[in-house]
Parts: structure tokens; sequence; C-alpha cells
């Protein structure tokens, strides 16, 4: 079952996936109370927006760095040692058996949970059969999911989709953090692999990432709060 010590509010990642850090905080500014909990992901990470991590957590935010690491073991464990010191509450890495063990030991006693990515949401069997990949989506998030127990890791990130069978697979501890949200009526973008925000809580979902549909709305704050009270209504 989902963590039902998460307050609602806490369950919505709102994505700063915006070209400047001045971009960035106006739209934090523009949300104020009604998001407590922003995910920075490449594009703002790569425009100098890691200081932003910590400016967010002095102001009582929480924050996921979404860098998805997967190198050499050391190469990770040195990457996650910089990264835990900016007090960011979960910070992802591919599903990669070495890639979570040097992750998993590199984070200490800083309390940054590792997540693990099992199948991006944009790809579908065939995109991963061109890549190589013998596996359809199911099956390899499945295998994943188990290696990242096994490794240790605090939580998975998978389509909404695969959270359901995720409950019946991995510990009740471990977190599952859904991108691929979109509220009724919102575009599907490149994403392949989604769901609403109240689908994805009753399927078993503990946070949910939403970007454009947030960001890119003519009212930010009011799309938001609509998120917040779909997860509140869907939770009952």
């Amino acid at each position: 079952m989902p963590d039902a010590a998460i307050a609602d509010r806490d369950r919505l990642i709102v994505a700063l996936d915006l070209p400047s850090v001045d971009a960035a905080r106006a739209m934090i500014v523009r949300l104020g109370d009604s998001v407590t909990f922003y995910k920075i992901g490449y594009q703002l990470a790569y425009a100098g927006g890691l200081p932003l991590v910590r400016r967010l957590v002095d102001s009582g935010k929480k924050v996921f760095v979404d860098l998805k690491l997967h190198d050499i073991g050391n190469t990770v464990a040195r990457g996650v040692e910089s990264l835990a010191t900016l007090g960011a509450s979960f910070l992802t890495v591919h599903a990669y058996p070495q890639t979570m063990q040097a992750a998993v030991a590199a984070r200490g006693n800083s309390g940054l949970k590792i997540l693990a990515v099992t199948v991006l949401t944009s790809y579908d069997d065939a995109d991963l059969h061109a890549a190589g990949y013998r596996l359809g989506v199911s099956d390899l998030v499945e295998l994943r999911a188990r290696q990242a127990q096994a490794a240790g890791v605090d939580g998975l990130v998978c389509s909404p989709e695969e959270a359901a069978n995720l409950r019946g697979i991995v510990s009740a501890g471990m977190q599952l953090v859904t991108p691929g949200i979109r509220p009724a009526g919102s575009a599907a973008g490149d994403q392949k692999r989604i769901m609403t925000p109240a689908r994805a809580i009753k399927a078993g979902a503990d946070y949910l990432v939403v970007g454009r549909p947030v960001v890119e709305a003519p009212d930010p704050k009011q799309a938001a709060e609509a998120i917040v009270a779909d997860i509140a209504q869907a939770r009952g």
C-alpha cells in the first residue's frame, strides 16, 4: 500500500522544466504555497539550477534532483557524494545493479533517497526492442524493481501503469514516484504511458511528477491545486 503518512500536497512534485533560473524562480513565486515539492532535471540543472536546490530547501520546500545518473560505480559514487550536500530529498539513477549499489553506498547518512528509474515513460515495447532489449516494458520493469530492492534503493520511478503491479513485488517501504501524469483533457505530449492523477494514486503511486500541465497552464497555481484536490479525493 502507498505510504499513508505523506500529506496530499506533498505528493505533487512539480517539474521545473524551464530554461533559466530566473524563469524557475518566477514560477515558484506564482505557485506560492500551492506546491511544496519541486523537481529539477536536466534543463534547469544545466542552466545553472543546482544552487537553487539549497535555496528551495532553506525556504522549507522539498527537492527531487532528476539527473538519472549512470556510469561506472566510482563516478556515480562521487557524483552522489557531491549532490548529497545540497539537501535534496530524492535523486534518480538508472536501474542498473552496479549504478544502484554505488549510489546507495555513497549517499551515507545524508538523508538523500535514491530512486531507480526502471523504464522511461516515453518508451514502449517497440522502443525497447529497437534499443536491443529482449524484454518488453512490463518484464523489464519487474526485473529492475527486484534488482533495486536487492540493492537497497529507496524507491522507483515508474509509469503509473506499472504502479499497481509493483506494489505486489516490492516492499511496502519502497516509494513509487510516477511521471507521465496528465490531468483529464491534457495533451499526452511525448509520453506514451500516462494516467490521470486520481487513477495513478489509486494504482499505488506515492508521488506524482507533473511538469507541463502545471508550468504551461494559464494559471499554474490553480492547475496545481486542482491536482492536489484530485489526489485528496482519490485517497478518500
